[in-house]
């Protein structure tokens, strides 16, 4: 990971079908039985219509990897999804860096097996962006002379994604804290104050959008006054209308023919106010209930040539079809990762 990355992450801190014979477990504790039937789970981001050919297509791969048969289980909630992979009703999971973490410390056995790389083809600038956002026209209001700024989203109506996300909520919150705990005021700041609004308390209202679509779609319907969610997560749904990528200040228009839950937003705007880097989400599995065998032989399909020149995957920048993995340069792949990439994720509040 870069140290550029490594640094920021730091920074924030200061605020079930069996059968048959078993083989090995994957840290050498148990056996894992075999299975006929490998269950992949998907975040409620990755579980709308839009995404059923790149969950199809990654399905495929894992069934011809394997020889066994693929499931897919969609969920409408974070926690759900969580439990699923900790609990071994899902055997692979694609999840948020947080997400894995509190998986992870739920089942040691829930281990990471690739993640997206950035556009150099490496971990180096394997990120994406969680972002703060209000409806275009209101961008003023959260500027100190001609600099955008924290200081005024004390006191409105905020929507973060989901307390289990990364971008949605991990992060940005992670950055309030930062930013607020230095000013008298708000010295004794903790997380658990973002969680509720009020007239006493930081926010005036908080909500959860429960995906970043949803909390996109919050701010969008005047929910709320400010949202947090990621670039990718929304990527399907919107077009750049003025300003620059990731950048404050970049307007974003929701764009015509964009799909549920965008398509009664479709026209309206909204204004980026802050960019932070997050680490790429990985693709995850259950060593306990997926053989050894079975592991490497999904993971190095992953990693493979098939997979990263796999149009339905890995989507040409060019295309106007949705996808969960949109290519800028044509260099990103899959690539293994081990669970110390997410320590940074861990060291947030402690």
């Amino acid at each position: 990971m870069n140290k550029k990355m490594l640094t920021l992450m730091l920074s924030l801190s200061l605020v079930v079908v069996t059968a048959g014979c078993g083989t090995n477990a994957q840290n050498g504790t148990q056996a894992v039985k075999t299975k006929d039937t490998i269950t992949i789970g998907w975040f409620p981001n990755e579980s709308g219509a839009d995404m059923k050919i790149s969950r199809d297509e990654i399905g495929k791969v894992v069934a011809a990897a394997t020889g066994k048969k693929v499931e897919h289980k969609t969920t409408t909630d974070y926690t759900i999804a969580i439990e699923a992979i900790a609990s071994g009703s899902a055997d692979i999971i694609y999840t948020g860096a947080q997400a894995y973490v509190e998986a992870n410390a739920k089942n040691k056995k829930v281990q990471p097996l690739v993640v997206p790389s950035g556009e150099s083809g490496t971990l180096d600038d394997a990120v994406y962006n969680s972002w703060l956002n209000v409806r275009k026209g209101d961008g003023d209001a959260y500027k100190v002379g001609s600099i955008y700024s924290m200081d005024n989203i004390a006191g409105k109506k905020f929507s973060f994604v989901s307390n289990s996300s990364t971008s949605g909520f991990k992060i940005p919150s992670g950055r309030i804290l930062t930013y607020f705990t230095k000013k008298d005021k708000y010295k004794n700041l903790t997380v658990d104050d973002l969680l509720l609004g009020g007239k006493d308390k930081f926010f005036s209202d908080v909500l959860f959008g429960g995906t970043h679509q949803g909390s996109a779609v919050n701010l969008l319907n005047g929910k709320a006054d400010v949202a947090a969610f990621c670039d990718t997560c929304v990527a399907n749904y919107i077009e750049l209308s003025s300003g620059t990528e990731n950048t404050p200040g970049a307007v974003y228009k929701v764009k015509q023919g964009a799909a549920e839950p965008f398509n009664t937003q479709v026209g309206k705007e909204f204004e980026v106010i802050s960019v932070t880097p997050v680490l790429n989400q990985p693709i995850v599995i259950n060593t306990g209930t997926v053989s050894v065998e079975d592991t490497k032989k999904i993971k190095d399909a992953l990693t493979s040539d098939a997979v990263t020149n796999n149009p339905l995957i890995f989507i040409p920048k060019d295309s106007k079809e949705p996808g969960m993995f949109k290519q800028k340069t044509g260099k990103e792949k899959f690539l293994g990762v081990d669970d110390a990439f997410f320590n940074p994720i861990r060291t947030l509040y402690n």
